[in-house]
């Protein structure tokens, strides 16, 4: 599987680039070369051409590095160094020697044609996963490299149709490989090379919206899902599962590895990984939380304990507390350690010497005083809408919107702030089956 951009990048590159160069004049189809009578340096036929090997290191265009070719019942071996010549019917090598054993693939290479062409791509422009219906070759500083892949049921037309179409490629449709970052490989790629590939995707792929991976997450198979699970960032991951409808989300918790599956979850806020743990059956749910770290696995599971439909079921538990002889300085501090919970923050809650809730101070108000403020000074009227644990969402409903507020503060039975109820939250909790996100078509 490979990961790729859409067409359009290829028009916005300068029109001196080197693979578009390299195309007008050289370009091979691999669809076309597969099948093709393989001969020696007298003209003579040796057998016929089975796949071409590349070796993906984190060049922007993979090097052949040689030919699988089918002598008899075998699939044999010829390097780059034994081509002769390349041409769109036939493939010349420079002797009829040939080493007879077996192909075996070695680390850090790839087989095109049954490990690329026809795989999974994801287009990066286009946010959508498409297929290699064709991939392309040319000829660059006297090696031969993949330079480019196209799509479409054209190109399939082309390839089940007489053998003459084959070897007619379509170069300005040619997406180039430059921007194009391998996923997947050979089984026998080696561990130094799949960490280039990782490092390389992960610069790529930060440039994508939550949304617009989640869209990639839902429509990937298991396997390539995995693979791009594996190249994004923990936590740009977890931001994507969040934005994931529940059934696709349920699937790619139960069909990535137990560890991995855990550890995303636990990047998750915990509002939204208790969601997805809810979907899931109860072996696998506990198959997760048995594989986090007890202090994160034990929220979850006091979390999973209210009932659906709660308050307690619905809130964060994500909170910054404060005492009355706090500063201002002192809670922007504990603010800063909670950044990656922003979304879930909108205020403080005060607390006084027993852990009951004094007041609930928004993050506006600790903005317009200054940093030595006294939180105490903050303190007063209007006061916070507070919600039970066991109190009915419809319920909580009505506490929003009499009081207009962001969010409420959920209680438990001594007073003590529990967690808190964002107005996402809410809608989240009350049409769990709507999509997390839509795409609006323009209106001219």
């Amino acid at each position: 599987m490979v990961f790729m951009p859409g067409a359009q990048s290829w028009r916005r590159r300068a029109e001196d680039s080197r693979a578009r160069r390299a195309v007008r004049g050289t370009v091979l189809s691999l669809a076309g070369l597969l099948g093709r009578v393989v001969v020696n340096q007298t003209g003579d036929e040796v057998g016929r051409l089975v796949d071409v090997v590349c070796r993906w290191a984190g060049e922007p265009y993979p090097p052949v590095t040689g030919l699988v070719i089918k002598v008899g019942r075998r699939r044999v071996y010829a390097s780059a160094e034994a081509v002769r010549h390349v041409a769109p019917t036939r493939v010349a090598l420079r002797s009829a020697r040939l080493d007879l054993r077996e192909f075996q693939v070695r680390g850090g290479e790839v087989r095109l044609g049954r490990d690329v062409l026809d795989h999974q791509l994801v287009d990066i422009d286009g946010v959508r996963v498409i297929r290699a219906s064709d991939l392309y070759l040319a000829e660059m500083d006297g090696v031969w490299r993949l330079v480019g892949a196209e799509v479409g049921l054209k190109v399939l037309a082309r390839r089940i149709g007489p053998s003459r179409w084959r070897a007619r490629p379509a170069p300005e449709k040619v997406i180039d490989w430059s921007a194009i970052q391998a996923l997947g490989g050979s089984e026998q790629e080696g561990a130094a090379a799949r960490q280039v590939r990782l490092r390389a995707a992960n610069s790529a792929l930060s440039a994508l919206r939550p949304t617009e991976l989640a869209e990639l997450l839902a429509e990937l198979g298991r396997g390539p899902r995995n693979e791009l699970l594996e190249m994004v960032k923990p936590g740009a991951a977890a931001d994507a599962m969040e934005e994931m409808d529940s059934p696709d989300l349920e699937a790619l918790l139960r069909e990535a590895p137990t560890g991995r599956a855990a550890a995303l979850l636990a990047e998750m806020e915990p509002d939204e990984a208790v969601d997805a743990l809810r979907a899931l059956a109860g072996h696998d749910r506990d198959r997760l939380l048995t594989a986090m770290s007890g202090e994160r696995a034990q929220g979850l599971r006091t979390l999973l304990d209210h009932r659906e439909g709660t308050a307690g079921a619905a809130m964060t538990p994500v909170l910054v507390t404060a005492v009355e002889t706090d500063t201002v300085a002192d809670v922007a501090q504990r603010l800063r350690e909670q950044t990656e919970h922003a979304g879930d923050l909108d205020a403080i809650c005060v607390v006084g010497a027993d852990g009951r809730l004094v007041d609930d101070v928004s993050l506006l108000e600790l903005l317009l005083a200054g940093p030595e403020t006294p939180i105490a000074r903050l303190i007063g009227p209007p006061w916070p809408v507070t919600v039970d644990l066991g109190t009915p969402l419809r319920e909580v409903v009505g506490h929003f919107i009499d009081a207009r507020r962001q969010s409420v503060v959920v209680l438990d039975e001594d007073g003590r702030p529990s967690g808190r109820i964002l107005a996402d939250d809410l809608v989240d909790a009350l049409v769990p089956d709507h999509a997390r996100y839509r795409v609006f078509p323009l209106v001219p």
